[in-house]
Formats: C-alpha cells, structure tokens, sequence
C-alpha cells in the first residue's frame, strides 16, 4: 500500500489540512499504516499534482490561512480501483523474532529484558485499543458505514496485539526456563 491510499482513506472520512492529517495519523490510521508530518505534505502535494485531491485556502485569525484537502471523483476512482485490487499478504517482518532465532549466540539475560520491554509495549497498545473500542463503539452491532469499518480494523488491531502479548510472555516463560538451566548448570 502506498501512503497515498492510507490518506485517501483519511480525506475520505474527513477532509482536512496537512497538520490535521497528521495529527490523525498519530492518533488512528497511525497504529496500521505511520508516516511523517513531511511525508504527508509531500503526498499531499503529489496528490494534488495528479488530480486525486484538491485543497481550498481557510482563513485562520492570527496565523497563516491553511490549505483543507478533499478527495476529488479522480481520488474516489484511483481509491476505488486500489481497493478492487488483489495484494498479497505483506511479509511478517519482526526483528525481535530474528534476535530470538540467535539467542544462543548472545546474552540470554539481554534478550529477556527484549523481550519483556516488547510485551509491555503491544501490553499497552492492546490497552489503548481495548479503550478507544469501549469509547468508541459501545455497541457495534448498530454500526455500518466508516464507523463499522474504522471498529473492524480496530478489532483486528486488538487481535494483533492480543497475539503478540501472549507470543511475547510465552517466549519469556521458555528462554526464563532456559537461562535458569543454564545458570544452574
């Protein structure tokens, strides 16, 4: 996926500036898909360029007037043909699994505070995302439209962290039993 189509999804729920896009990009389309507040301009710019977008001049009281993106028919078609398009899934890239795969070659006791330190983290992620879900979609069978969409990546957001969490502490309870035999070895 190109970072085109993740701001086209974006415009589509809401037109909005540069700035505002990337503060929605840390905050939700982030979790999926990151990208740099230049990054985004610089799309923004490309997009433009190729007729996906257009941006109308807001006049702001004591600053600068701010460009506000939309996604034109040319968007919604180019947006319409990605999505009919067929992708294979994306290779599973995880330096934290490669590190575990050498464990014998390195400081067990290291490798364990890794491993914890990355369990913590998709821990709160997967806590952030069980939040924004309660907040958010209290009752997802009434949902349809982007809402139903926005609360289906979120589910999978949740299941994603949800596995890593539990990968995560069964790798530490194996390598604690390992680094344990070795100590008493």
């Amino acid at each position: 996926m190109a970072l085109e189509h993740a701001i086209l999804v974006a415009l589509s729920e809401q037109s909005g500036s540069g700035y505002e896009l990337a503060r929605r990009f840390d905050k939700s389309i982030g979790f999926f898909w990151a990208a740099t507040h230049q990054q985004i301009y610089r799309v923004l710019k490309r997009m433009d360029d190729l007729g996906w977008v257009e941006s109308e001049s807001v006049a702001q009281s004591g600053r600068p007037d701010k460009k506000v993106y939309c996604v034109t028919d040319t968007g919604r078609g180019e947006l319409g043909d990605w999505i009919a398009t067929s992708s294979a899934p994306g290779p599973l890239r995880e330096e934290l699994a490669l590190k575990i795969r050498a464990a014998e070659h390195g400081d067990l006791g290291a490798l364990l505070a890794e491993v914890a330190r990355h369990r913590d983290r998709h821990a709160e992620r997967l806590e952030l995302f069980r939040h924004l879900e309660k907040r958010d979609f209290a009752a997802p069978t009434a949902l349809s439209g982007t809402a139903l969409h926005q609360y289906l990546v979120l589910r999978g957001g949740i299941r994603v962290e949800e596995g890593f969490t539990e990968w995560c502490t069964e790798v530490l309870d194996a390598l604690s039993a390992e680094h344990e035999r070795q100590a008493t070895s």
